[in-house]
């Protein structure tokens, strides 16, 4: 929930002033509040359940006069009673200019994290009660698993999780963009706190809105916009057992969502989901994975991005170190900068939001790693750890256990203690199973009596607490 004062906003005050709820959410987008960015039409257009250009003729169209609707954005974005032109159920209409009275609990103007993320406001109450300072780690894990689903409670289309024999037998639009909405949800939870809860989650509404689907009627234009919100919430799915180390399954979502995205005709998703098997079958089958990467960027002649482009040419990169490639890797390596550094575009789709130095940075060290120089991986991943992502806790983790490793493999024994210990208690904050693999590998390697040194039996010994409690 944001602070009270942020209702005193002039351009928000204004916009309810004219009764023009587009407006509002226009105002309430580009607040001080969130940032020196305003919240990205996309993310808001989620919460609310409607595509991001049905929401930018919202903002600039004629008022909005269907009173659901208004009541429903209205408690999405938790906008006062007292402030409204309408009455919210159950409550009495009494719109004015006073302001509210700021709650205790509330967060104040200016927190990063929150802004950061763009936590839906049916959210945010929730975030305010969890601390990453404190409290017991399986509540925090419990819930950011459940923070994927806030959108559900925002949409109000709960029923759609129900048992599919109690689903509706038809499906609308409505229903299309709320699915479409909870791979958002799921991606800004998994970005935060990882994926082993998550998994379990998006697997199962994933088998519910799949069986749903085959047993509902809709028309033609439902039906393929159906077929491209399944095949983006079946990447996402296939994403999380990637990160909560449950590759077996992975291919099958992936497979999934590729034929969904041709019955669609949708070259977009299917582009998504080729870079996604990319990074899947890379180290086990390393030409297929170059050739998946390649295909997508044929398909995405002519309408790819330059952050798309990034993303496929340090797929290609990553997996031509592991190949031991080393010309190849710097060619790609080359490319995927060049595309990077003539920076995004309104037209990025919303996944590609990791892509930035940071992961640069990232997958040059991993490549270095493969490569067999880590003094090298060493460089990069420091580099990440000097200038990290807020919105991407899991991934700043998970390169920093990565440093730990680079700086083992260098010999520098007591470094890469030092940075194993030092990360240890965040790696709880976190629900990775790469995550905590690699880190149990790095305390493998430390814990050899050979490498016997205080600082490595200090970490060692701190590991072993901690994965038994």
């Amino acid at each position: 929930m944001v602070p009270a004062n942020f209702w005193e906003h002039q351009p928000v005050r204004r916009a309810l002033a004219a009764r023009h709820l587009g407006r509002v959410i226009r105002a309430y987008r580009c607040h001080p509040y969130h940032g020196r960015n305003p919240l990205p039409q996309s993310a808001v257009a989620g919460w609310l359940g409607i595509t991001q250009a049905q929401l930018s003729r919202v903002e600039n169209g004629s008022p909005i006069v269907h009173l659901d609707r208004l009541t429903h954005w209205a408690q999405v974005l938790r906008i006062p009673a007292k402030r409204l032109w309408f009455a919210l159920p159950n409550q009495p209409c009494h719109f004015g200019p006073e302001a509210d009275e700021e709650q205790p609990g509330h967060q104040q103007a200016g927190s990063q994290e929150t802004a950061g993320l763009a936590t839906p406001p049916a959210l945010a109450d929730a975030v305010t009660t969890a601390s990453d300072e404190g409290g017991d780690i399986t509540d925090r894990r419990q819930f950011h698993a459940l923070a994927a689903l806030a959108g559900i409670a925002a949409t109000g289309s709960l029923d759609l999780l129900a048992t599919p024999t109690d689903a509706p037998r038809s499906i609308g639009m409505e229903q299309v963009r709320f699915a479409s909405s909870l791979v958002e949800e799921f991606r800004r939870a998994d970005a935060a706190a990882g994926a082993d809860q998550l998994c379990d989650i998006a697997v199962r509404v994933h088998a519910h809105l799949s069986t749903w689907a085959t047993k509902a009627t809709y028309s033609r234009e439902v039906g393929d916009a159906l077929q491209t919100a399944l095949a983006d919430l079946a990447i996402e799915t296939a994403w999380l057992t990637i990160d909560a180390d449950r590759r077996s399954t992975s291919r099958a979502y992936l497979n999934e969502a590729i034929t969904r995205a041709r019955i669609a005709d949708d070259p977009r998703m299917e582009v998504r989901a080729l870079a996604c098997l990319s990074l899947l079958i890379r180290d086990d089958h390393p030409g297929e994975s170059l050739q998946s990467a390649d295909a997508a960027l044929r398909s995405s002649v002519g309408w790819g991005t330059p952050r798309l482009a990034t993303l496929l040419h340090l797929r290609a990169a990553h997996t031509y170190a592991t190949m031991k490639d080393m010309s190849s890797f710097s060619r790609a390596m080359a490319k995927a900068h060049r595309e990077f550094d003539r920076g995004t575009t309104e037209d990025d789709m919303p996944f590609l939001h990791f892509v930035t130095p940071q992961e640069l940075r990232g997958i040059e060290g991993l490549s270095y790693l493969a490569l067999g120089r880590p003094e090298r991986a060493a460089r990069a991943f420091r580099t990440i750890a000097g200038n990290p992502s807020p919105a991407l806790r899991r991934n700043r983790i998970y390169y920093t256990v990565q440093l730990a490793d680079a700086e083992c493999r260098q010999g520098s024994l007591d470094e890469a203690a030092q940075i194993a210990m030092s990360v240890l208690p965040a790696t709880g904050q976190v629900s990775s199973g790469r995550v905590s693999r690699h880190l149990a590998q790095v305390r493998s390697s430390l814990g050899q009596p050979q490498r016997s040194t205080t600082a490595t039996r200090e970490f060692v010994d701190a590991y072993d607490e901690a994965v038994s409690r």
